[in-house]
């Protein structure tokens, strides 16, 4: 049966350029392919249940109104571009010379007050913008002005010293907390560049990036990049472990007001709510997007000229639906732009996953993709209808971000219109704790054809072998009649096989598809034990034209 509530459209696009986090180009679309509508009855697993929205900061209720009372006046007003008229001294540095402006940490702010502590970025090379800071403690707001004097100027940056900075401003901000030793403030949160956030939980470096908003990304009309204008942070009482930051939107088509509650730990999680103020209609608004870099890993349909066997912050997108389906989409690195969208109506999650934390999956001890974070995004009230949309933008440099995930409501924001989006934003490693089926631990695929075979299939006949292990799947012994259920949107599947590998907890999954001329194939495979889920469902698009 194809419930209704379920589909996974297929979009596709050339790309002209790439988006860089504070550079955005325009990504023009061309016309839609034929939707690719999917049947999939549904799991039968327990949600998890967002804990309860945490009681707000004594001085929290009136300047998030007096942001979100702003906001609705911004929307109502025409947009005014922020004035981006740096000192002369710090217009043309390059990237080296801004690298060697560094904040003092001894002026950190709250330094020996708090658990918590406050860093300062400088403006220059990318960052031409400055935000407005906002200090708050004990109920009373001070402006935070700039002071050359929290910074040192070193190398290139030299310079710099005898220039005349005034008005330069900064350009975000980082939040420091002893999260791995308590002799040692790490740098966990950082708000730089338009409307984006990157976090780490322990033991975690730096990856993907979190953003406030996302507004056509990948239409025809270019994407708009929404930006924090200014942010007011909320000291916390000497012993708390979480922050409340308030932050204002703006942009050409609406303006917001955002509250970022941050809890410490193992894992950061914050909880966030976004009031949206409309100034014009927007065709596409992504609600609490993700943004990483994907080069090459284990289901790339082409070698790489390098000696890292793969080259990714994310490996997949993984999702709950609302009736608690498990889907994971191994993410890919196209040769054109590709927008695949799944549908539901209020998910459960959804995020993107950094699933191999072994350094020999990667090799690279400079990078240590191993250690990149994954994020989750827990929906707190209804969403309604829509769709996850992931995009996936061609790139020939692990410096680009080129993937690019988020909720798109199925109703448009119109011009006027107002809406509030609660959501909790988490890091974690490899798996969500609530996940209790087989996880896909690998993807690979190949030429569909036999060793030797004299009159060899056409190389678009492919071969995939899903690998599941974890829950129950992991327990089964060699004898149990586990299953695949495979459905394809398109094309002939053959040769379906379920076994047991020698490590005694891994099941592998295999067959081939030969695809319908260039048409995508979109493909659903999970794991059986007498009808009952053992596996996640693994969801691939296998576009003919990837073959290099």
């Amino acid at each position: 049966m194809r419930p209704d509530n379920w589909q996974s459209t297929l979009l596709s696009s050339r790309r002209e350029k790439l988006v860089k986090e504070n550079h955005p180009v325009s990504l023009p679309l061309s016309p839609l392919l034929s939707p690719l509508c999917w049947l999939a009855t549904s799991l039968l697993i327990v949600g998890f249940t967002p804990a309860t929205w945490a009681e707000p900061a004594p001085n929290l209720p009136g300047i998030f109104e007096e942001v979100t009372e702003r906001a609705r006046q911004l929307a109502a007003s025409p947009y005014e571009e922020r004035a981006g008229d740096l000192p002369p001294a710090l217009r043309d540095i390059d990237y080296d010379a801004y690298r060697s402006i560094r904040f003092r940490p001894e002026a950190a702010l709250w330094r020996d007050e708090t658990l918590f502590s406050v860093q300062l970025f400088h403006t220059g090379f990318l960052f031409e913008r400055p935000v407005q800071l906002h200090l708050i403690k004990n109920g009373e707001q001070q402006h935070l002005p700039f002071q050359s004097s929290f910074f040192r100027y070193d190398g290139p940056a030299t310079p710099l010293q005898e220039a005349d900075l005034g008005g330069a401003g900064y350009a975000g901000f980082r939040l420091h907390f002893p999260l791995n030793r308590e002799d040692y403030h790490d740098e966990f949160l950082v708000f730089q560049g338009a409307s984006y956030l990157r976090m780490v939980g322990r033991d975690q470096g730096y990856g993907l990036s979190a953003r406030g908003l996302a507004i056509d990304t990948a239409s025809s009309s270019g994407e708009e990049f929404p930006a924090f204008t200014a942010f007011w942070l909320l000291q916390p009482e000497p012993e708390a472990t979480r922050i409340d930051i308030v932050a204002l939107l703006d942009s050409p088509s609406l303006a917001g007001a955002y509250h970022f509650r941050v809890h410490t730990g193992k894992q950061i999680d914050v909880e966030v709510e976004a009031r949206l103020f409309a100034r014009r209609d927007v065709a596409k608004v992504g609600i609490a997007p993700l943004t990483s870099m994907f080069m090459h890993g284990d289901v790339s349909p082409y070698p790489a000229d390098d000696f890292r066997p793969q080259v990714h912050d994310s490996q997949g997108l993984l999702m709950q639906t609302h009736a608690g389906e498990w889907i994971w989409r191994p993410l890919n690195n196209p040769r054109e732009l590709r927008i695949t969208r799944l549908q539901d109506t209020n998910p459960t999650g959804f995020g993107l996953a950094q699933r191999d934390r072994d350094f020999d999956r990667y090799l690279d001890m400079e990078s240590r993709y191993e250690r990149r974070p994954s994020n989750w995004i827990a929906p707190l009230g209804d969403w309604g209808p829509g769709s996850v949309e992931l995009v996936e933008i061609p790139s020939e440099s692990e410096t680009n971000d080129n993937i690019v995930v988020y909720w798109v409501p199925e109703q448009p924001l119109t011009a006027g219109e107002s809406r509030t989006y609660r959501y909790r934003l988490s890091t974690f490693d490899a798996q969500r704790p609530e996940q209790r089926l087989g996880s896909t631990v690998r993807t690979r695929q190949g030429w569909g054809a036999v060793p030797g075979q004299s009159d060899p299939p056409p190389r678009s006949r492919r071969q995939f072998v899903i690998d599941f292990r974890g829950g129950e799947l992991s327990s089964l012994d060699g004898t149990h009649p586990v299953e695949a259920e495979l459905v394809v949107s398109s094309g002939e599947t053959r040769q379906l096989q379920v076994q047991r590998l020698p490590d005694g907890e891994t099941w592998r999954a295999s067959f081939r598809v030969q695809p319908q001329g260039a048409n995508p194939v979109d493909m659903r495979l999970r794991l059986t034990l007498r009808d009952t889920p053992m596996s996640e469902t693994w969801n691939y698009v296998w576009n003919p034209d990837e073959l290099r």
